[in-house]
């Protein structure tokens, strides 16, 4: 008697998966037509221009730790201080931490699941079942000892773009760090360079404080020898109210600066209640005399708002194209090996071994509905980033173009109120000389040097506002840092 061998079905696995591949790559739910996506701005929109030099080159020179130009080991030391232990910083670097996890789980996706797992269950089994005596009616264990292996077949993009999508979060992430230390840095050197300006105002204050205060002892002198009337002696008092509500001023503005320093520098006022900052020179930064000097594409790379707002549209882009791969079948491939019994005794036995290979495809055909919304979601996820790139760019031009143009203004104001100091000193001498040589009374010699006093609170006033302005152009230029040169 001849007997015939039932084909193999692992022999029709092949043609099975090109079935059902042709059939996956042939079927898909309708994609619906979206709306034109949000462009964005073109450079030479908002006035960036292919500039020959880079402007400003200070802006690269100076690197990112550029604050160290100004000398100051105290600085230093309270933006370190600040770098470490800031609060709002530790809560970035989270963020990047998180991002960087989100593309390792981008780049598993793309790998082969591999498994094992050992299963070992004490039961009864009825009577009434697929299983015959004397298993049927007995308590047992059943046991399974198994290996797998599965894989995600990305026919159509997914994980590809799934990645791409972590990936600029990621970056997006790691430009927003920066830009968060950036800020910090510039606030906080803002804050002690107004501390400083502060400072040395007061100083200044007390010597008009002293000088007005001799010049009133003075005129009642005058008065009390019948020189002068009340009314000079009125209009002498008149400017002491006014110099010690300015000292009540300065004094609130300090306490307020030291409290914003210690805010920044994650630590108590306290500490720095002994903090008495110099206001050093404005820094030698060469600035263009025109006005109109426009900025250069190299703005785009070194802002990290900038530079994060565009990752984050890549990102959002990357969404939509994962979106979109949804509306098309999936195929998985999945194939497992191991050992399966009823008993511990014949788990290892060659009778239990059990194996098998198989592919799985899915086709959304009747979940259009919800993969629609999340399309139109995404498309609009991706219209809401390019809005946002388009107004931090705008931003950081704005931003820019008005430190700068500030700048050149203080610098021009400088040099005026240079000539005004320089004349009232002038004055001051020859009051001072008209008064050594009985020319001239002391009174007007003091007056003078009330005038050199005010001349000198006003150049210090500028030169504060200068340094203040230096700091503000440099983080609007991004304080050196440079897209290209980030860690990564």
């Amino acid at each position: 008697m001849t007997t015939t061998a039932a084909p193999r079905p692992l022999l029709k696995l092949p043609l099975l998966m090109l079935l059902l591949g042709l059939l996956g790559l042939s079927a898909c739910a309708p994609v619906p037509t979206l709306k034109p996506a949000a462009s964005l701005l073109p450079p030479e929109q908002v006035g960036l221009q292919r500039a020959q030099g880079e402007y400003p080159p200070f802006a690269a020179a100076a690197g990112k730790s550029w604050w160290t130009r100004f000398n100051d080991p105290q600085l230093d030391a309270l933006i370190d201080r600040a770098l470490a232990q800031s609060p709002g910083l530790a809560q970035v670097r989270a963020r990047v931490e998180r991002a960087s996890a989100l593309v390792e789980n981008a780049r598993a996706s793309d790998k082969p699941l591999v498994g094992a797992g050992v299963d070992a269950t004490y039961q009864r089994y009825p009577e009434h079942s697929l299983y015959p005596p004397p298993i049927a009616g007995s308590l047992r264990t059943m046991a399974t000892l198994q290996a797998g292996i599965s894989y995600d077949w990305d026919f159509f993009g997914r994980h590809e773009a799934e990645l791409k999508a972590a990936l600029g979060q990621a970056r997006a992430a790691e430009a927003e760090g920066e830009a968060a230390q950036l800020m910090l840095a510039a606030q906080l050197t803002r804050s002690y360079l107004s501390l400083a300006r502060v400072l040395a105002q007061q100083e200044l204050l007390a010597q008009q404080l002293s000088q007005r205060e001799q010049s009133l002892a003075l005129v009642r002198q005058r008065v009390a020898a019948g020189l002068d009337s009340s009314l000079e002696q009125r209009t002498a008092e008149a400017p002491l109210p006014e110099l010690r509500r300015q000292a009540w001023v300065l004094d609130e503005q300090a306490a307020l600066l030291r409290q914003q320093l210690a805010s920044l520098s994650a630590q108590s006022a306290e500490q720095l209640a002994g903090l008495r900052p110099q206001l050093p020179q404005v820094l030698p930064l060469q600035t263009p005399s025109n006005e109109a000097t426009a900025l250069g594409l190299d703005l785009l790379g070194r802002r990290p708002d900038v530079v994060a707002a565009r990752w984050r549209v890549e990102a959002s882009t990357q969404h939509l194209a994962l979106a979109r791969s949804q509306f098309y079948p999936n195929l998985n491939l999945t194939a497992f090996a191991g050992f399966g019994s009823i008993g511990l005794d014949q788990l290892l036995k060659a009778g239990s071994l059990q194996y098998g290979f198989g592919p799985s495809l899915r086709l959304p055909l009747f979940d259009t509905g919800r993969l629609r919304a999340q399309l139109k979601g995404s498309a609009a996820d991706l219209d809401a980033s390019v809005a946002a790139y388009n107004g931090t760019l705008l931003e950081a031009v704005r931003e820019a173009s008005g430190q700068l143009s500030s700048l050149q203004s203080l610098q021009r104001q400088q040099q005026e109120q240079e000539a005004l100091l320089g004349n009232a000193r002038a004055s001051r001498d020859l009051a001072a000389q008209r008064f050594g040589a009985g020319l001239g009374s002391k009174l007007a010699w003091l007056n003078a040097q009330g005038g050199v006093l005010q001349q000198e609170r006003q150049s210090l006033e500028l030169r504060g506002q200068a340094l203040e302005a230096q700091v503000g152009l440099i983080r609007a230029l991004g304080g050196g840092w440079q897209e290209a040169t980030a860690a990564r």
